[in-house]
């Protein structure tokens, strides 16, 4: 099964490009999911398989579900119990239904799963989100612990204190996993972004720093869409000079595909005409390598693709066996591979939209040579 994530700057037409490049895949006899929480016609999509985010419903069915688990304790205490009809959605819902979305797609029978992201930067946010919930459910509860199971009674008894109940580390159990399944088709070859993009100059600069941001948590592109490009030649000076300042930013995208400004909300025949690529493959994902330069300059050179960063807005912090690396807006702690473990962090630069960590060996850790 392939994932085809698009997203691109918010009102640039993702849920159209969306629907249309699944549409497109179904018609070429492509078993497709499109999992969307934009409004979109079953109609318009024959052959399609339409997966509708309800963010809403899954926060209202997760608190009730907790308020029944929950039922003797509030009993007690004399709470009042909340009616289905009253239960609103919590922020941070959306995210959790597109990552339950994207968990339940890896048993997916489909060929193409299409995910109709939200707009960057938050869709790389979401995106990253797994990694960063199960490094925190690590760090709280690890899973070591659990093996003193049998003990948490008699050292609650000794400590006076109430020992982390049994449920809690189950629970954390079952997050992990849901959060690695979810990670786990984030993480595949077979994932790819699609990105939508009107031709202006503010949309330049956000997709700047939209691959830097995809780059540094090691997600690839497979195709850009200029989406509502205006056609050249017109007599009205209005749409000449919108026409003209669109092609001087489409000339900085090379290889971007076109589709036109249809001028109204696309109807089910607009979708089928609108000419969108089929999903393509940038390859397998590259790993970040460590150059060994020990015998040359006395260091380990880790080489970190990251397109389109500025070096102002680079920043890299070392926190024991991880680093932090900070790219504008975008922030991702990643762990060190085995040899710079064993090393210390001595200096860093940007090169050619590669940001170049340096390592030299820590005398205490690295291994001695006679």
């Amino acid at each position: 099964m392939r994932t085809l994530l698009v997203t691109g700057p918010g009102g640039s037409g993702r849920t159209t490009i969306a629907s249309a490049t699944a549409l497109k895949a179904a018609e070429t006899g492509l078993r497709t999911r499109l999992i969307t929480g934009g409004p979109v016609a079953d109609a318009a999509l024959p052959g399609v398989t339409v997966t509708r985010l309800a963010p809403a419903d899954e926060s209202r069915s997760a608190l009730l579900a907790l308020q029944e688990r929950a039922g003797s304790a509030l009993d007690l205490l004399g709470a009042a119990r909340l009616d289905a009809d009253e239960i609103t959605p919590l922020p941070g819902s959306g995210e959790l239904a597109l990552l339950r979305a994207l968990r339940e797609s890896a048993d997916d029978p489909h060929d193409l799963v299409v995910v109709d992201l939200p707009p960057v930067p938050e869709a790389i946010s979401v995106l990253a989100l797994p990694g960063q919930l199960r490094r925190y459910l690590r760090r709280l509860l690890p899973a070591e612990r659990q093996a003193a199971r049998a003990l948490r009674p008699v050292l609650g008894r000794l400590a006076g204190v109430p020992m982390p109940a049994e449920q809690l580390y189950e629970t954390a159990a079952r997050w992990s996993a849901e959060l690695a399944a979810a990670q786990a088709v984030i993480d595949a070859d077979t994932t790819h972004v699609r990105l939508v993009a009107e031709p202006t100059q503010a949309a330049a600069e956000t997709l700047r720093a939209t691959g830097t941001g995809l780059a540094l948590h090691g997600l690839r592109t497979e195709a850009l869409i200029a989406n509502r490009v205006l056609p050249d030649g017109s007599t009205d000076p209005w749409l000449a000079d919108a026409a003209a300042r669109q092609r001087k930013v489409l000339a900085q995208w090379p290889g971007a595909y076109e589709t036109p400004h249809i001028g109204r909300d696309p109807d089910p025949a607009d979708l089928a005409a609108l000419d969108v690529p089929p999903p393509g493959d940038p390859g397998p994902r590259r790993p970040w390598p460590v150059e060994d330069r020990l015998a040359e300059d006395g260091v380990l050179l880790w080489r970190i693709p990251l397109p389109g960063a500025v070096r102002e807005e680079l920043t890299l912090i070392r926190r024991g066996d991880e680093i932090v690396i900070g790219a504008g807006t975008f922030r991702r702690i990643v762990p060190l591979p085995s040899a710079p473990r064993r090393c210390t962090v001595a200096g860093a630069g940007l090169v050619d939209g590669e940001l170049c960590v340096r390592f030299a060996p820590d005398p205490d850790l690295w291994p001695r040579t006679r």
